[in-house]
């Protein structure tokens, strides 16, 4: 991290702007440790990456900073809702060469007095704010090499692979909850009623016959058809955030955030609503493209945070005031939830079996399931096994990789 505009040395003309120390040769240094910095705020960076980086910037100079935060963006940023997160992060890496000192020591035991930029996304703040581990490693001469990278090792990531949700550490949450970005969950396709030219259909495509046989005096070379698009499923999302959900909620918020944004390159229509003792909307706040915008709007949004569960009041509102997100019955329900509910058992039983019948399936994603022998016993929990047509575990990374399989496969049996 260096300041792309030097400064003129005492006694001397002015210096060209470059970016390090060119005679000190700190270019790949640099542009390294920026990776790593990037790789902390969840953005996908490796060394072929860091490589084009490096053949990008020999080829557009280093004499403006645009030019060079252009390039750099071009070959390091592949995901859109990266952008935001690399603009602010090179803001602040290249920007002053006292805080850039400082936050090279990001992952020392000690930095102290690093300056905070004002208004940091979470994701940037975090992976410039130095670790308060418990060992007194001195600070390494400027020169020195400095290992900062934050990445675990393989061990620690099979195990973190494999550990329950509510049973980690506040860092390992807070890895954890980047890496639930990455998960993918590739929702099925279904027929929708628009058509379109293609080799096959049932339907002969007139216009399109007509006119090619206008181009050969009249000859029909070739019958055109109409074969009707493929769309995802459109998604209604119900997500618990009770008390006993609370260490669940923020992690299953970003994993759906990021997972269903699309589906073969077609974005996926999605209602969102959180329930807790009362019905809030946050499909506004998943239309935006950041996940971690996102999360702050559903922080704003939500009032019943950590509180109790009452899913049939939720049901009932979703069922007068939000009807009409349903798709006929072809919308797919997935409700994240353990399933203690504390209201009245028949009034749940009534919201789901209107909830069934609006809708194509519901699936159950019960963290629960992370114990052996467990069973719905629970009033609230025995009105939705009744009702879901599958229940998933959801209380790991390795749960939410293969959720894609199970959903596919519980579409599948019908």
């Amino acid at each position: 991290m260096v300041n792309l505009v030097a400064t003129p040395a005492r006694g001397r003309g002015p210096r060209q702007p470059i970016l390090g120390d060119a005679r000190a040769g700190k270019l790949a240094s640099n542009l390294s440790a920026f990776g790593r910095a990037l790789r902390r705020a969840g953005v996908p960076v490796d060394a072929s990456r860091i490589s084009m980086a490096q053949q990008a910037l020999q080829m557009v100079g280093v004499e403006r900073k645009l030019d060079v935060g252009g390039a750099l963006e071009a070959v390091l940023v592949s995901r859109e809702q990266d952008r935001a997160v690399f603009r602010e992060m090179f803001d602040v890496f290249f920007r002053d060469p006292e805080i850039a000192n400082k936050l090279l020591a990001q992952m020392l035991p000690r930095a102290e007095g690093m300056a905070e930029p004002p208004r940091q996304r979470p994701r940037v703040r975090e992976a410039l704010a130095p670790h308060r581990a418990g060992s007194q490693a001195p600070l390494a001469p400027p020169d020195k090499e400095l290992d900062f990278d934050a990445a675990m090792t393989a061990s620690d990531l099979q195990r973190l692979k494999h550990a329950d949700f509510n049973a980690v550490t506040a860092s390992e949450y807070r890895l954890i909850e980047r890496l639930v970005r990455e998960v993918r969950l590739p929702m099925p396709e279904v027929p929708s009623r628009r058509v379109r030219a293609g080799s096959r259909g049932a339907r002969l495509h007139w216009a399109r016959t007509m006119g090619e046989a206008a181009r050969t005096s009249g000859e029909v070379m070739a019958l055109r058809h109409l074969q009707r698009r493929r769309q995802p499923l459109p998604l209604l999302l119900l997500v618990d955030v009770s008390g006993s959900m609370e260490r669940y909620a923020r992690l299953m918020l970003a994993f759906l955030h990021a997972a269903t944004r699309q589906a073969h390159g077609v974005k996926v229509r999605r209602d969102v609503f959180a329930f807790g003792t009362r019905l809030t909307d946050l499909t506004a706040a998943f239309r935006l493209t950041d996940t971690d915008a996102m999360l702050e709007a559903a922080s704003t949004a939500i009032h019943d945070y950590a509180g109790g569960t009452r899913l049939g009041q939720s049901l009932s509102a979703l069922r007068h005031h939000h009807a009409r997100r349903l798709v006929g019955r072809r919308t797919l329900v997935l409700m994240v939830t353990d399933g203690l509910d504390t209201g009245e058992p028949e009034e749940l039983a009534t919201e789901l079996q209107w909830l069934k019948r609006h809708s194509r399936r519901i699936l159950w994603l019960n963290p629960l399931l992370r114990f052996d022998g467990y069973a719905p016993l629970a009033r609230g929990a025995a009105q939705l096994h009744r009702a879901s047509d599958g229940m998933l575990a959801v209380h790991n990374l390795a749960s939410l990789q293969e959720l894609a399989a199970a959903v596919s496969k519980l579409l599948g049996n019908r």
